[in-house]
């Protein structure tokens, strides 16, 4: 039975992986600050919490990483851990570089230290490639990020490669587009628009106050991202990839998904607010995940039209399980 540690399981995609992982015969642990006090509650939507082992780990703490490492002897770590908003990134860039960029480094200097032939997959975003015009990135696109988030990940991924090359270490980034899914907490925008139409349908009388609408992202299923992970550190040698759908749309097209599912005219519910712009923001966001497809046999299954209608029938799930 193999074992996989996951740094940042009580996210969306954490959850996700582990119970891809379980589903393929994995003894799964997950990590988090203090995992006696965490709820991981994404765990137990999925209904997988009873099956994973807990281990406390902080990744910004060198000792505490190599500690773990030892006594449980992961064949594949999978680093999901550290800030994941970019706006939040713009009023917290200290917490944002050293979560991502320093637990980075300690998960790779603590994998060089133990010796272990473990696999490592470090999660790398889009957002280190800035704004690429009508360009779709892939693997050899240069990176100028936009954000303190997206500066932080492109520390990340050269840390990762450097030390692939430098200790022949088995670690690889995905460098993954917009992925969403109903286990999204509402700071992101996506997880916001659905959350309030399905509310308006029900009843309520909030209008929807967004940003830039007009922004453009490739957006896919989060379900199908956790499976290129995985794959990545199922093959012989370690590379990076970009993932994604390879189709992009304005948010003002994700909005009108959303509506239409819940049966409003999402004009007559939403207002711009431009304090909610970003000081700097990527305009358009497109990407080429070919690599992906050739070497990993891996294609998004899931369109932004399926996503959007998927997150409205998960939202209203979770909402009927709670009784709200």
């Amino acid at each position: 039975m193999k074992k996989a540690l996951i740094c940042g399981i009580s996210g969306q995609d954490g959850a996700y992986l582990a119970k891809l992982l379980l589903e393929r015969g994995y003894e799964v642990y997950g990590s988090s600050r203090d995992a006696q006090m965490a709820s991981f509650s994404n765990l137990s939507r999925l209904a997988i919490r009873q099956s994973v082992k807990f281990v406390s780990i902080s990744i910004q703490d060198f000792r505490s990483v190599l500690q773990a490492l030892l006594k449980i002897k992961p064949d594949e770590v999978y680093n999901l851990a550290g800030q994941s908003s970019v706006g939040l990134s713009f009023e917290q860039p200290v917490e944002t570089l050293e979560s991502i960029s320093i637990g980075t480094l300690n998960l790779l200097e603590a994998i060089r230290f133990s010796d272990l032939p473990i696999k490592f997959y470090n999660a790398g975003s889009s957002e280190c490639f800035g704004d690429t015009g009508s360009l779709s990135a892939d693997e050899n696109t240069p990176f100028r990020p936009r954000s303190p988030y997206g500066v932080a990940k492109a520390a990340a991924f050269w840390q990762v490669a450097n030390y692939r090359e430098a200790y022949q270490l088995h670690a690889c980034t995905g460098i993954l587009f917009n992925h969403e899914s109903p286990l999204r907490p509402e700071r992101f925008v996506t997880q916001k628009i659905v959350a309030s139409a399905c509310r308006i349908a029900q009843g309520s009388n909030e209008i929807l106050t967004l940003g830039n609408i007009n922004i453009a992202r490739d957006w896919g299923w989060a379900p199908d991202y956790v499976e290129a992970m995985w794959l990545m550190l199922q093959q012989r040698s370690a590379d990076d990839y970009v993932i994604a759908t390879g189709r992009t749309h304005q948010l003002r097209d994700f909005i009108q998904v959303v509506f239409d599912e819940v049966g409003l005219n999402w004009e007559e519910h939403t207002n711009i607010d431009e304090s909610f712009f970003r000081p700097t923001d990527i305009a358009e966001g497109h990407a080429n995940p070919s690599k992906a497809h050739q070497k990993l046999g891996w294609v998004a299954r899931h369109s932004m039209e399926n996503v959007g209608y998927l997150m409205v029938k998960g939202y209203k799930e979770i909402r009927d399980k709670s009784g709200r």
